[in-house]
């Protein structure tokens, strides 16, 4: 079954405010640029050579109503202020016969950079430990990263997150981050995966249905 096998993939984050808490998650998802995917949510493992290519080109290559499947990390409040995150991070290893990990990350009272910094401390606790690398648990982040990264067995790091706090008025604030997988591999000819892709302008993304105005931030890691 290789096909069922990612050989590609985009990471992707969104907010979403709104009266009610289902649709302020579909706002999240809109924001994110995957709400018109059937989103099926997996456990966390990169697949051997699985390369990460930009949101903007993944998105171009989805359809509208296509199972989905990815690795999302969601948060959500209706507490005025209070600080929420959710995070992605990723592990990749030097070999790429080798797979990596993903961990989801869902908080509250941390930044964007304490999130994602957090987020990929796990990915790369659990990468070490299938690897058999030596950490202590007790150090630093930042120490055992380069610990890790000296001994050559760990190459790639990342992370993706979105904070937010929550709105007036009770009304809901939800926060997703997300790695969305890329399948090339179906068992089809090039004349089939042509015909499928003819006049095909990628993944319609609806604006959300209670508009809000954050500030763009650059992503850490």
């Amino acid at each position: 079954m290789l096909q069922l096998v990612p050989t590609r993939a985009f990471f992707t984050k969104g907010v979403g405010t709104h009266k009610e808490y289902l649709s302020s998650f579909e706002d999240a998802l809109r924001d994110a640029g995957i709400a018109a995917l059937n989103v099926v949510t997996i456990s966390s493992i990169m697949p051997p050579g699985c390369k990460i290519i930009p949101r903007e080109k993944g998105l171009k290559e989805l359809h509208d109503g296509q199972i989905g499947f990815c690795v999302m990390s969601r948060q959500a409040t209706n507490e005025y202020r209070r600080l929420i995150a959710a995070s992605v991070g990723v592990s990749i290893p030097k070999d790429p016969t080798k797979f990596g990990y993903l961990s989801e990350y869902h908080t509250y009272g941390v930044n964007d950079e304490q999130a994602g910094d957090y987020a990929e401390d796990l990915a790369a606790s659990m990468l070490a430990t299938t690897m058999g690398l030596q950490f202590d648990p007790n150090k630093a982040w930042n120490e055992r990263k380069q610990e890790w990264k000296v001994g050559g067995e760990i190459v790639t790091t990342r992370n993706v997150t979105q904070s937010a706090e929550g709105p007036k008025d009770g009304h809901w604030s939800t926060v997703i981050a997300a790695c969305v997988f890329i399948f090339d591999n179906w068992q089809l000819t090039a004349e089939q995966i042509a015909s499928l892709n003819a006049g095909h302008t990628g993944l319609r993304v609806p604006q959300p249905a209670n508009p809000i105005i954050h500030n763009k931030k650059k992503n850490h890691g």
